[in-house]
């Protein structure tokens, strides 16, 4: 149910056209738009506040056109995770209106600059696991929060850590992207008084079983307040940031 017709439903109940029960049944119908390969959630903006967000992979150029055509026609700031250039040209030609951050594999389409809010501390233990931590902050920085990278500080080094300390403890929520053993995620855990949340990422050497290990040593760390999401997952980091740095923010004094 789109904005208009959430509007008509109020007007129909205050001037009494529907009762309470009626007004009750129409909204526990929550509608979707069947596209034969797809069902667009149009609802979902009003119940979560961001619009329906589609996962590329996996998908062909066609049904990812198909798809971010239908919703780009109501909704702004609509991400497209895990896409590649190819998808983005398609995209673009097709909707028009698109940014494509490369790194980070999204695209956001009617892109608006919201005010940025809080503090998220996206972290990475080294250069190779950004592109997942990229993730992350793009969709934080999309869905309306301000953003402090800080990349390349893994515990092989882990002065270069203790060098944005400061960085850290401004932080209401850090998200940390690493591979090989994971073991950033409970140091950065056991230095702040913020949540933490582990990615662990696909990247290292063949015992590191493809994120396996850093998940693992993420699920068993020893610092409180550490929560994890699936390997690579930066998209589910950043979004969960988002709630998090947002709850703090609109906290009552």
């Amino acid at each position: 149910m789109d904005s208009k017709l959430l509007k008509m439903l109020l007007e129909d109940f205050k001037s009494g056209r529907l009762d309470v029960d009626a007004a009750l049944q129409k909204l526990k119908k929550l509608p979707f738009e069947d596209l034969g390969y797809a069902r667009i959630d149009s609802h979902r903006c009003l119940r979560t506040g961001v619009s329906e967000v589609v996962f590329c992979a996996g998908k062909t150029i066609e049904q990812v056109v198909g798809i971010a055509g239908r919703i780009s026609q109501n909704h702004r700031n609509i991400l497209l995770t895990r896409a590649s250039r190819e998808v983005f040209e398609a995209v673009e030609t097709a909707v028009g209106g698109c940014k494509y951050h490369e790194m980070a594999r999204i695209i956001v389409i009617n892109p608006e600059q919201l005010e940025q809010v809080g503090n998220v501390a996206v972290v990475s233990a080294g250069t190779s696991d950004m592109p997942v931590a990229e993730e992350a902050a793009v969709t934080a920085e999309t869905l309306g929060n301000r953003v402090n990278r800080i990349y390349d500080v893994g515990v092989a080094g882990i002065h270069r850590l203790f060098h944005v300390c400061d960085d850290l403890f401004k932080a209401n929520v850090a998200v940390v992207a690493a591979g090989m053993e994971g073991a950033l995620a409970s140091v950065v855990g056991g230095l702040v008084s913020c949540p933490v949340i582990g990615v662990p990422t696909s990247i290292g050497y063949g015992a590191s079983f493809g994120g396996l290990a850093a998940l693992l040593g993420m699920l068993n760390s020893c610092a409180p307040g550490v929560s994890v999401v699936n390997i690579d997952n930066g998209f589910g980091a950043g979004y969960q940031a988002s709630l998090i740095n947002k709850a703090v923010c609109t906290k009552p004094d």
